[in-house]
């Protein structure tokens, strides 16, 4: 089992988290939910109209310095769950009215996460599964998931080691997100679009930070190269300076730095993306992790 020896994301510790043995991502073997609820504030063909029912795990195997879900990314809130109730929960979220299932951060519970598609689709899940990750992810765990995830929603944070380095303790960041991404549309192919809403394909998250413009263009530039129009990439401006940041990081994107990236996909050729208004950038856009859906 990958538990006992874990290297799901990249970080590769090994320990044995059956055994309770703690590694980067601070979680045991057993999943820790902090959400599961409808959204709609995802790219408009994930939320759609009545929203995305997406399932908030605890734990995180970046810590980015300035994460806007500190509370559960260190573990600091959450209920253990077994792999049912996590079926369980997608399908109530399906009877809600939700247009996919989302996961958040679940990288590190990928075998969970695995275990409660199979055992929702033979309940009766009938909504598309969304993947909702940082893109820490080792090949070999996203291998797991082939045939069961319809759409991969990974965020491309850093373009040089430098500063994935400094921001998450990651210089490998680039390369393993590149290789993660490249394994989620090997996956998933040409992304597919009905009635508005996405059923399939990959959607690529380019977070920009203020003072990292030519960072965000070269991520830019990357994907479009490498992926062309195969893939769709939401440029994001709604990054939120958490209490106690340090320059550049303790204030929000400006008009300026954002319209200069979308201005750069525009020129190189970039047809299928998302922007932001900066009404975004509030943390009143940040969920309430209160365990809303977790338990029955």
């Amino acid at each position: 089992m990958p538990y006992k020896k874990c290297n799901l994301c990249a970080r590769g510790c090994s320990v044995n988290r059956e055994n309770g043995e703690l590694g980067y991502c601070k979680m045991s073997s057993a999943p820790v939910v902090a959400r599961a609820a409808l959204h709609r504030w995802e790219e408009p063909i994930i939320s759609g109209s009545a929203g995305s029912g997406t399932i908030f795990f605890s734990g995180c195997s970046l810590g980015c310095v300035f994460c806007q879900n500190a509370l559960i990314s260190g573990g600091k809130s959450g209920i253990r769950v077994t792999d049912e109730r996590i079926s369980d929960m997608m399908l109530e979220l399906q009877e809600k009215g939700a247009h996919n299932v989302n996961f958040v951060t679940p990288t590190h519970f990928i075998p969970s996460v695995r275990n409660a598609i199979i055992r929702a689709r033979e309940k009766g899940l009938e909504i598309p599964i969304v993947y909702n990750t940082g893109s820490y992810d080792s090949v070999e765990a996203l291998e797991m998931l082939d045939g069961l995830v319809d759409v991969y929603l990974p965020d491309f944070k850093y373009y040089r080691g430098e500063t994935a380095k400094e921001y998450s303790r990651a210089s490998d960041y680039p390369n393993i997100a590149k290789a993660a991404i490249s394994e989620m549309v090997r996956q998933r192919g040409m992304t597919v679009i009905e009635d508005g809403l996405i059923k399939s394909g990959v959607v690529v998250r380019v977070l920009l930070l203020p003072e990292h413009v030519a960072e965000a263009k070269l991520t830019v530039k990357y994907l479009y190269e490498t992926y062309g129009d195969g893939i769709y990439v939401s440029l994001m401006s709604q990054y939120t300076p958490m209490p106690g940041q340090k320059p550049p990081l303790d204030r929000r994107v400006s008009h300026a730095e954002y319209d200069e990236l979308v201005e750069y996909a525009l020129k190189k050729g970039v047809k299928n993306a998302f922007t932001q208004d900066f009404g975004c950038a509030e943390e009143s856009f940040i969920p309430d992790f209160d365990n809303t859906g977790v338990l029955k």
